[in-house]
């Protein structure tokens, strides 16, 4: 028989999470999925929680229970099995406070994501004619506000700077129904 020994992390978090039990928590596949993205982004926190807001509208599709922790478990296994003699306590206390950062963002939005969605949606389904030029207006007030370099790549008409502001509102959508 011949076995291949796990090599990178998501191999040896795979092989340890169906050793540990965890095998069938197709869950952990999402996390893993984003997981090098949030750990190449820890130094920088608004990224950290871009990323983990990612995770958690991927996250909020699945159908079944989810346990954080069980994650930190074959987390921590993995790297321990990757590195075993540069391993100590200090990496220990490194990838903890890591995974409980992202373990309390991940929890401050879960449940919440289907609720966001629906608003979303009657509100865009609200709008009138009005509210919808002004909504499109405001968009890009405030984009030129924040990003004054920004009107020199837009000089369109306003008739196509609102076909843009709409397709934001569509991508916003679609970003709740069809995260990835």
């Amino acid at each position: 028989m011949n076995m291949k020994v796990p090599t990178t992390f998501n191999e040896m978090f795979m092989f340890n999470g169906a050793v540990m039990g965890f095998g069938q928590s197709a869950w952990m596949n999402i996390i893993l999925d984003q997981f090098d993205d949030i750990v190449m982004n820890v130094a920088n926190s608004y990224r950290l929680q871009e990323e983990c807001d990612v995770c958690s509208l991927v996250m909020a599709k699945y159908r079944g229970t989810i346990n954080l922790s069980e994650f930190k478990a074959v987390m921590l296994a993995s790297l321990r099995s990757l590195v075993p003699k540069d391993w100590d306590g200090n990496h220990e206390v490194a990838w903890g406070w890591l995974w409980e950062n992202v373990e309390r963002m991940l929890k401050n939005l879960m449940g919440k994501l289907q609720i966001q969605e629906k608003a979303v949606e009657r509100l865009i389904m609200s709008l009138t004619e009005d509210s919808a030029n002004y909504l499109r207006r405001e968009v890009f007030k405030r984009f030129f506000a924040l990003a004054p370099a920004g009107q020199d790549y837009f000089k369109q008409s306003t008739t196509r700077l609102y076909w843009i502001a709409d397709k934001i509102v569509e991508m916003t959508i679609e970003m709740y129904r069809e995260p990835r």
